[in-house]
């Protein structure tokens, strides 16, 4: 599955209890549609991203970038502690492209494929 979204905050990288690095970021998908009365909709949809590959790719990661993911998703759903319901959204991230920087300019086009000695994220 691919998404096109702008990132809610600056990514983060966390560190599992073994040592391995993870990039945390969210991303709101923007859709516009029109009902059947002809009325334009907006809808925003968020998705808690994590990619596992190299944690290099979280310095570009800024608030407000454009960025283009592949990857799987799966939802949450839980009680929180009042009882109410709650759901979350989750993005597997394999791939990241960068399509634009946060202050509006263009961003140097990176793909991120799984780490090697020649890609430096």
């Amino acid at each position: 599955m691919e998404i096109v979204g702008r990132l809610t905050t600056d990514a983060k990288v966390n560190e599992t209890k073994n040592g391995i690095r993870v990039v945390n970021f969210s991303l709101a998908v923007n859709d516009r549609f029109k009902t059947g009365s002809g009325e334009i909709k907006e809808q925003v949809t968020f998705f808690n991203c994590s990619y596992w590959m190299s944690s290099g790719i979280a310095e570009h990661l800024l608030k407000g970038s454009l960025v283009e993911v592949s990857g799987r998703v799966s939802a949450n759903a839980w009680l929180n502690a009042e009882g109410e319901p709650k759901a979350s959204l989750n993005f597997h991230v394999d791939r990241i492209k960068l399509h634009g920087k946060a202050n509006g300019t263009s961003a140097d086009q990176a793909n991120t494929e799984p780490a090697t000695d020649e890609n430096p994220f």
